[in-house]
């Protein structure tokens, strides 16, 4: 990327600034050095609306030296803090390290309010009405833009209460999803399939193992060559949650359902992500706030060991 960019802006910028602040001073000193040749009566001979003349009057002091502060603040506010380009300031300030510090304060503040979490299990914590409320507060503030506020997805993002898991649903495995994200890929497989009518039989024979409607002849045909499919998915379509791979034969479609879906699908491939959430991988959330929404979702696809 460096061979594509320069330092130029940040030099124009500089330049600008310094020439900007220095400009308005020499002006102030040159318009105090001015002298006006005034008339008999002290006015200059400008008059406005017929009746508004200009004194031949100094500007007040009080003015010019509010005008003089202004620029000494301003050079001094960027010798202290970022402005002059690349130039980072004597203080060293950052909005990322003002951000970290209001984050690290945060946390400091919410500890206590987390520990009586400490050492409890994702079970124990769904019966803490507490530790639910904080959790529901976690996910419509984390999770709901693409989860929606009722947890049920949409298409392209998983349902979470329907205890159908990409990853695995236990709470080690829910934990590990939300501290370290997901990226699931699923390569384009039509060169490895065969022909566009061949890709067609291998969706009409993805339709068929979840029960769907489908065409049993094409099916028939697609079956041998769902081979191709099976190193992620298995032999018997039921996934493979090491990889991430779908179950096919549960009739839960994270990016819609029918053959031109499907196709679609095998043609094209599809790149998901799930972004860290944990602080340590460039989110936002403690460990402590994880376990809670760890157990927050779990609970959703646990109703009767949440008792909610």
């Amino acid at each position: 990327m460096s061979d594509f960019t320069s330092n130029f802006w940040s030099v124009y910028v500089t330049i600008i600034t310094i020439v900007g602040i220095v400009g308005c001073g020499l002006l102030l000193w040159l318009t105090s050095r001015k002298k006006v040749e005034a008339t008999a009566d002290n006015t200059t001979g400008h008059v406005w609306d017929e009746d508004l003349t200009e004194m031949n009057n100094p500007m007040p002091r009080w003015w010019m030296w509010l005008f003089v502060i202004t620029l000494l603040f301003g050079a001094g506010y960027l010798i202290a803090y970022p402005g002059l380009g690349t130039f980072k300031g004597q203080l060293g300030w950052t909005q990322v390290g003002e951000y970290q510090r209001e984050m690290d304060k945060a946390a400091e503040q919410l500890q206590p309010l987390y520990a009586r979490f400490d050492g409890m299990s994702a079970e124990q914590l769904t019966q803490d009405p507490a530790a639910m409320a904080i959790g529901d507060r976690l996910f419509m503030n984390n999770c709901a833009q693409c989860h929606g506020s009722d947890a049920r997805g949409s298409k392209g993002f998983p349902n979470l209460s329907d205890g159908d898991w990409l990853y695995g649903g236990d709470p080690e495995q829910i934990r590990q999803t939300i501290h370290d994200g997901r990226i699931g890929v699923m390569p384009p497989m039509a060169e490895a399939v065969g022909s566009g009518e061949d890709v067609r039989n291998v969706a009409q024979y993805v339709l068929s193992l979840s029960g769907s409607p489908h065409d049993s002849v094409r099916a028939a045909l697609g079956k041998p060559l769902f081979a191709s499919c099976a190193a992620c998915h298995g032999a018997d379509g039921k996934g493979n949650q090491a990889l991430g791979a779908p179950n096919l034969t549960d009739d839960v479609w994270l990016h819609g359902w029918g053959e031109a879906a499907i196709v679609a699908m095998i043609n094209n491939g599809k790149t998901n992500q799930m972004p860290a959430q944990a602080i340590a991988e460039g989110g936002k959330l403690t460990d402590a706030q994880i376990n809670v929404l760890t157990a927050y979702v779990w609970g959703l696809s646990h109703q009767g060991a949440s008792g909610q």
